[in-house]
């Protein structure tokens, strides 16, 4: 039988007002920035009932730790700190989801998102007119001025990108800083990727003209500490992003991911083969096989560097890893040599089969990797 209520108690939950706002922030190797978003979300929404959740992928700076000790000492702050999971997707679908207010905000922890615009993106929310609220940098008014030049144009790449190919109709669906109705977020969470940097891009596209968006300006900081989380594996995040939404999701973007590292290994292979027979003059089946293992380590180190980095191998797990996905393929190689001899006694056209074969190996390195190397712990 349950405890009755201790006198007061439900005094005491009544007094708290339920959070009207939930501003969710992912963090990885932020703890010299917590402190003060946490002090700047205070100052900004004075007079609002609201909540932060950081989302932490378990920082090796203690970030997780710092937002503890901020959440001792403060009802609203919550931290979820995430072990074996990595990247910003992730943590910001698993922070809104675990939010208690209608309506979420999304806000990077590095101080470069304009917290002060958070009420306004609140009013027009309430007001029934929007499901969405975009902080924008590229309508009139807003401002990217601490962009580099590189960054400026891979940024105008994607954005472009974005727009002619999934038919994203707002000026900066890059944007990380947003406010979206936790209740339209939850119809569309189950279709969206965990993986990768572009969440609101994923909303965006997953929503097909589906939400009433309103973009508002800002102007985009400069960052004060630590470092930024952004390099050159987003770009190919975005590419299979873009490639995953083309498919109406009906391929992973973890999967195209795998697809082309493995092609990637099809050069790798015929540069061994190449290598082994013309500069060191072995025979053929040996050189074959030099191409092969070849082809296998480097798909094993880039799927480990990049389709699996959430869940990268460490230490001596790589040499265990290593060992079981040379197995792993080497079944799957059988497999698609036994589609392939199969689809061309049927129908003997040597292109056809070879393709039938290649798709039935990828299928099964894919699925045998994602079990029993790179599984989750």
């Amino acid at each position: 039988m349950n405890e009755a209520i201790r006198p007061g108690a439900e005094t005491s939950l009544q007094a708290v007002s339920p959070p009207q706002l939930s501003v969710v922030v992912p963090t990885f190797n932020e703890c010299d920035n917590v402190v003060t978003l946490l002090r700047r979300l205070e100052t900004a929404l004075a007079g609002v009932a609201w909540e932060v959740i950081f989302v932490d992928d378990n920082s090796p700076d203690g970030t997780w730790d710092v937002v503890r000790g901020l959440a001792r000492q403060d009802i609203r702050v919550r931290c979820i700190r995430r072990i074996g999971r990595r990247g910003l997707s992730g943590a910001c679908i698993e922070g809104i989801l675990a939010s208690s207010a209608p309506c979420a905000a999304v806000i990077d922890a590095d101080l470069q998102h304009d917290e002060t615009q958070l009420p306004k993106m609140l009013a027009l929310l309430q007001g029934s007119e929007f499901d969405l609220v975009v902080g924008s940098r590229y309508v009139e008014g807003g401002s990217a001025d601490s962009f580099n030049k590189q960054r400026a144009g891979a940024s105008a790449f994607a954005t472009e990108i974005a727009r002619r190919v999934l038919r994203v109709r707002i000026a900066d669906p890059m944007s990380g800083f947003f406010m979206i109705r936790r209740d339209r977020f939850e119809q569309l969470a189950p279709q969206l990727s965990t993986q990768g940097f572009k969440i609101l891009l994923d909303i965006v596209a997953t929503a097909r003209g589906g939400l009433r968006i309103k973009e508002i300006p800002y102007s985009f900081g400069s960052r004060l500490h630590g470092e930024s989380k952004l390099d050159s594996m987003v770009v190919l995040d975005f590419l299979g992003l873009v490639l995953a939404k083309l498919t109406n999701d009906a391929v992973s973007l973890r999967f195209l991911m795998f697809a082309m590292v493995g092609s990637i290994g099809v050069f790798v292979h015929f540069a061994g083969l190449f290598i082994a027979l013309r500069g060191f003059d072995l025979p053929f089946a040996v050189a074959q096989g030099f191409g092969a293992v070849s082809a296998m380590t480097s798909n094993f180190i880039l799927n480990n560097f990049l389709t699996y980095r959430d869940q990268r191998l460490k230490g001596w797990a790589i040499l265990r890893g290593l060992v079981i996905f040379y197995l792993v393929c080497g079944v799957g190689l059988a497999a698609n040599v036994g589609v392939a001899f199969s689809v061309y006694a049927q129908e003997p056209i040597w292109w056809l089969a070879g393709a039938a074969g290649a798709l039935m190996g990828v299928v099964w390195n894919y699925a045998m990797s994602g079990l029993f190397v790179w599984r989750k712990r």
